[in-house]
C-alpha cells in the first residue's frame, strides 16, 4: 500500500496513515472485506514504527473504518464481517491486490459517483439538480429528431476543440457574464472535470506548486495530485480566498498556478469580494502565474446578481477559465467549456487531441438550442425559483433540528450548504450511522489537501425531491444531535 507521509508538518504520522487508509476506503479504492496488511508489514513499507501504525488501526477502527479479528487479522468493515467472525476465504482471495502499487494519491470522486446508482440511498453529497427539475424531455426529442434527420452525425468525428456552432452559440452566451471571447477561444470538454485534467495535464508536473483554497472542489484536488503537484493551501472566509495568506506564499514560493471557485464557493458556498478579486489578478500578474477559475454554478443565483468573472477582469491571458453546462441542463451530456487564449490555449488544444480526439458530437448537437441565451434565461429563472425556495426549507429545517453547537452557512447561490460540527466531533465518525438511516453526506475532510479539518460536512438540497429532502434533513440532524447527547451525558456522569 502506497502511503506518502509528510514528515515536515504538524499532522502526525498516525493522523496522516489514518486519512490515507480512511479516503481509500471511503472512496472504494479498497473494498468493504479487504485484509489490510499487518502491523509490522506496514510499519517496515513506511519506515514507521509498529506504535505508529497501532495508533492509526486503532483510529480507524474507532470510527467504524477497520474490524480487527484475533487471529485472523485487519479487515475494511463490512456487515458480512461483523456478523460473520469467521470470515469466509472468499472475501480475502484478492488480497494480494493491495501489493501492487498505484499511483492514485487519493479518488474520493470515484466512489460518489458509482453509488449513485444505489436508488434507495439518499444522496445529500450529490451536487447535482434533480431530474424534474431539468429539460430532459424537451432535450431527448431533440435529440431523436435530430438524429432521424442527420443519421451521417453517428459516423462523424467532431472537430478536437469543439462543435463550431456550440462555440459560437457559448461565446454569445458568455457575453452575458461580460467575457468578452471568440468561438476560436473555446474548447469544448467532457464536462468541467475533463477541463481540469486538461490543464493540469498540460501544465503542472512533478513538484510544480498549485495553490488552492482550504477547502475546495475535492476532484480537483485528485487531478492535481495525480500529476505530482505540491499543493499550498490557503484558507477560505467569508469573502473567499484570505489573499494576504496567499500574498505571503507567494513571496516565499513560485506558485505556477493558482486554483480557485471564486463565486458560490464547493464547498462552502462563499463568494470571493471584489477587492480581492482584483488583487488576485494583480498577484497572477506581479508573479507571472496561471489562475483557473472553476465557476460551475454562476446561474443558480438568489439574492442578488453573482461578482464578475475573473475572466472579464483579466486583459493579459493570466486566467483560463471553466464552466460546466452539463448540471443545469443535462448531466448526461457532459458537457464543459475551457476558456483561454494565446500559446495557453494552443497547448490546451494539444492535450485535448492527445487526450480524446474530440468530444461527441453527438451531444454537442444535442445541447445546442439550449445554450442560447433565451431559452437559458426562461430555464433558469424557473430553477433558481425552486432551488432557492429549498434552500431556506432546508435552513428553517436545521434551525429547527440541529443542536445549537453546530453551525452552517447561508449560501447565495449554487447547491451546497457547508455544516460544521463542535471541533470534537469527526464527521467520519457519523458516516456508518448515517448509512443505516440510507443516507450519505460529504465528509468535509475530503475538500481539503493537507492538515484536513474533520468537523465538516457538506449536503447538497438541489438532488432531491422535497418530500425525500425535508426527511434526510431532519434525520441527519437526529443522528448528529445522539452523538453530541452521548458525549453530553458521559461528561455529566458525577465522578464517586
Amino acid at each position: 500500500m502506497k502511503i506518502d507521509l509528510n514528515r515536515n508538518t504538524n499532522i502526525s504520522l498516525p493522523k496522516q496513515i489514518y486519512q490515507s487508509i480512511a479516503d481509500r476506503i471511503s472512496s472504494g479504492l479498497i473494498e468493504k472485506g479487504s485484509k489490510l496488511p499487518s502491523v509490522r508489514s506496514l510499519s517496515k513499507t513506511l519506515k514507521v514504527s509498529m506504535v505508529t501504525v497501532v495508533k492509526a488501526y486503532s483510529m480507524l477502527e474507532e470510527d467504524n473504518f477497520i474490524s480487527t479479528i484475533q487471529g485472523k487479522g485487519t479487515f475494511v468493515q463490512s456487515e458480512k464481517i461483523m456478523n460473520n467472525k469467521d470470515h469466509d476465504n472468499d472475501l480475502i482471495s484478492l488480497d494480494w491486490q493491495l501489493s501492487i502499487a498505484d499511483h492514485l494519491p487519493r479518488a474520493q470522486f470515484w466512489r460518489q459517483n458509482i453509488s449513485l446508482t444505489t436508488k434507495s440511498q439518499i444522496w445529500l453529497s450529490a451536487a447535482s439538480v434533480h431530474s424534474s427539475l431539468l429539460p430532459e424531455h424537451l432535450i431527448s426529442r431533440h435529440i431523436s429528431s435530430f438524429i432521424l434527420k442527420n443519421p451521417d452525425i453517428l459516423s462523424e468525428y467532431g472537430p478536437v476543440q469543439g462543435d463550431l456552432d456550440l462555440r459560437d452559440t457559448i461565446a454569445d452566451y458568455l457575453k452575458s457574464s461580460d467575457i468578452s471571447v471568440s468561438k476560436n477561444e473555446i474548447i469544448i470538454t467532457n464536462g468541467s472535470q475533463q477541463a481540469i485534467n486538461l490543464v493540469a495535464r498540460t501544465f503542472i508536473g512533478a513538484g510544480d506548486i498549485v495553490v488552492m483554497e482550504a477547502p475546495t472542489y475535492t476532484a480537483a484536488i485528485d487531478v492535481f495530485r495525480w500529476q505530482g503537484a505540491t499543493i499550498l493551501s490557503v484558507p477560505v472566509d467569508k469573502d473567499g480566498m484570505r489573499i494576504d495568506l496567499l500574498l505571503r506564499l507567494c513571496d516565499t514560493y513560485s506558485p505556477k498556478l493558482i486554483y480557485t471557485i471564486p463565486t458560490y464557493h464547493n464547498p462552502t458556498g462563499t463568494v470571493m469580494s471584489m477587492q480581492r478579486r482584483k488583487e488576485l489578478i494583480d498577484i497572477a500578474k506581479n508573479f507571472n502565474c496561471l489562475i483557473v477559475e472553476d465557476d460551475p454554478w454562476r446561474e443558480i443565483s438568489f439574492e442578488r446578481n453573482p461578482l464578475p468573472t475573473l475572466k472579464s477582469m483579466d486583459t493579459d491571458g493570466h486566467v483560463i477559465y471553466i464552466k460546466g453546462f452539463s448540471k443545469f441542463l443535462s448531466p448526461g451530456c457532459r458537457i464543459g467549456t475551457l476558456v483561454a487564449s494565446g500559446s495557453i490555449l494552443n497547448r490546451l488544444i494539444a492535450a485535448k487531441t492527445n487526450s480524446d480526439l474530440g468530444s461527441s458530437l453527438l451531444t454537442q448537437k444535442a445541447l445546442l438550442p439550449f445554450v442560447q441565451l433565451d431559452f437559458m434565461k426562461k430555464h433558469l429563472k424557473s430553477l433558481n425559483i425552486t432551488l432557492f425556495n429549498r434552500r431556506n426549507l432546508v435552513l428553517e429545517l436545521l434551525k429547527e433540528h440541529m443542536p445549537s453547537t453546530v453551525k452552517w452557512t447561508s449560501p447565495m447561490g449554487g447547491p451546497n450548504i457547508w455544516i460544521t460540527l463542535p471541533s470534537w466531533l469527526s464527521a467520519e465518525s457519523l458516516v456508518f450511522e448515517a448509512q443505516n438511516n440510507n443516507i450519505a453526506f460529504l465528509a468535509g475532510s475530503t475538500c481539503y489537501s493537507s492538515e484536513p479539518e474533520f468537523n465538516h460536512i457538506r449536503i447538497s438540497f438541489s438532488s432531491l425531491e422535497q418530500e425525500q429532502l425535508e426527511k434526510s434533513i431532519i434525520t441527519l440532524s437526529k443522528i448528529i444531535s445522539s452523538f453530541i447527547n452521548k458525549k453530553n451525558n458521559i461528561e455529566n456522569i458525577p465522578i464517586v
